[in-house]
């Protein structure tokens, strides 16, 4: 049984060793903001529109950079689907915002990590590691 493979890029922004997370409309838990790939899009394409569908900002497309992609099953069931998340670091202009399909945004700590999804906490593990993440 092939598991269905989710590939998203979202947006590492880490201030005061916290790091941004949202949480969608009508969902409990709380993701990297970000988003799916639409058609033939880049990575750099999918982040600058998911980010501003999202937070109302623009990335500064010249500060982008890599800060690593993790992959884990979305659940525990057998044959659950696994997402791909490729991250990314960069600088943005404009009021960080929620927008209409974002019920909230809130800054997490390392502590905060079991209120988001199993590839999340890949990221916060590595984070924590470098002593980005308090």
């Amino acid at each position: 049984m092939t598991s269905v493979l989710i590939d998203t890029v979202a947006w590492v922004r880490i201030e005061g060793g916290r790091i941004l997370c949202a949480r969608p409309r009508g969902k409990d838990v709380f993701y990297i903001p970000g988003g799916k790939r639409e058609g033939t899009e880049t990575d750099l394409q999918t982040l600058l529109r998911e980010i501003e569908e999202e937070l109302t900002v623009g990335l500064i497309r010249e500060t982008v950079v890599h800060a690593g992609t993790y992959e884990a099953p979305v659940d525990d069931r057998p044959g659950s689907a696994v997402v791909r998340m490729s991250c990314y670091y960069g600088d943005y202009r404009g009021t960080l915002a929620a927008s209409s399909e974002i019920e909230e945004m809130a800054w997490f700590s390392f502590a905060d990590r079991a209120l988001v999804p199993p590839v999340d906490q890949l990221l916060f593990d590595d984070l924590r590691a470098t002593g980005a993440l308090s």
